[in-house]
């Protein structure tokens, strides 16, 4: 049996529920459970548990200078897909890429003055060849190890879900990834806190239509 194709995040959310206000919101930081498996665990019992109607999916990623991205930036994502899945059968493919829009959200993006680019999951740090191809096929600016995996379950049990990056390496530079990665980590993760909070304080009394 063929896999299904994939459907953007909104597309699965009632017209009605996006009209309230949002009351419970999820926020998910990779930090010591990093990796597509433990985000997919987490988000799916989470969601079972807590039953929310938004879900934010924080943490630092990977960018590319190529498409922008600066040590610092934080991004929402516009699309999310996988870069280690390769099943090179006609249909399979595109379900081992697993392309998904995510929600969108042009106003926080204008109010947070935040960049907009698409994100590629993996379960590695580093980039073999294989991988940089796909992350060249899926166009993406960011690279990071949960993504992709927090949309798929927030897809499939129908919660709309905004991802926030912020860049703590360059993927193209001329850095080793995990020296850069460990030198910016805490100036990163500080201003992503920030970004969070304002992130927050902004949803507070909207519906998902005026995000």
């Amino acid at each position: 049996m063929a896999p299904q194709d994939d459907q953007p995040i909104d597309a699965a959310i009632d017209s009605e529920a996006q009209k309230k206000p949002i009351s419970t919101i999820v926020i998910f930081i990779g930090v010591d459970s990093v990796g597509t498996v433990s985000a997919s665990l987490v988000t799916y019992a989470t969601i079972q548990a807590l039953k929310p109607d938004l879900i934010i999916n924080a943490g630092t990623a990977g960018g590319f200078k190529a498409k922008g991205a600066a040590i610092g930036d934080v991004f929402l994502a516009s699309e999310v897909a996988f870069h280690d899945r390769r099943i090179p059968i006609p249909v399979f493919d595109l379900y081992g890429v697993g392309l998904r829009q995510a929600f969108s959200a042009s106003n926080i993006l204008k109010e947070l003055n935040l960049k907009l680019g698409r994100l590629s999951t993996g379960d590695s740090l580093d980039m073999s060849p294989q991988d940089e191809a796909s992350i060249t096929a899926n166009d993406a600016t960011l690279k990071d190890m949960e993504g992709a995996a927090v949309a798929y379950v927030a897809e499939l049990l129908k919660v709309p879900a905004i991802f926030l990056k912020a860049v703590t390496d360059i993927v193209d530079g001329d850095k080793p990834t995990a020296e850069e990665f460990l030198q910016n980590l805490a100036g990163v993760t500080a201003a992503l806190d920030d970004t969070i909070a304002k992130m927050v304080d902004f949803i507070n009394g909207k519906s998902l239509l005026e995000l």
